[in-house]
């Protein structure tokens, strides 16, 4: 498993003031579990630009996570949340985008993703583009 060093500001963004031991990496490092779904997405955001698969997989769904991640040569520049919107205690969706480059070619993914509660944890399910 590759993991990239941590960054000084939290890549999530939430806060540029933020560094990562004091963001994401409360989440990531297990000393607390996400309070929402729109930490999770932000810290899972985190965890692809650290390639953390361990972190990934475990805040994944089971009914939809993969055996593995195969990361890419990605280098992910940027992350802006447009609206985290619970439907019921147990299920949420955040709309995100993220912007990456590979091979020094810009990108932009947009998705609305969807979240479940369970055991007072929340998961990842899957998203739309």
């Amino acid at each position: 498993m590759s993991q990239k060093s941590h960054h000084t500001h939290c890549p999530c963004q939430k806060d540029t003031n933020l560094e990562y031991p004091h963001c994401c990496g409360l989440y990531i490092d297990q000393k607390q579990i996400p309070m929402n779904a729109e930490i999770l997405m932000r810290s899972r955001y985190t965890a692809y630009v650290m390639e953390n698969q361990e972190y990934l997989l475990q805040t994944w769904h089971p009914s939809t996570r993969p055996m593995q991640l195969d990361f890419e040569p990605t280098k992910w520049i940027g992350l802006t949340v447009h609206s985290h919107t619970q439907s019921d205690e147990t299920h949420a969706q955040v709309t995100f985008s993220a912007r990456y480059k590979v091979n020094g070619k810009a990108f932009k993914m947009h998705e609305c993703s969807s979240f479940i509660q369970e055991y007072g944890q929340w998961f990842y399910i899957d998203g739309d583009y």
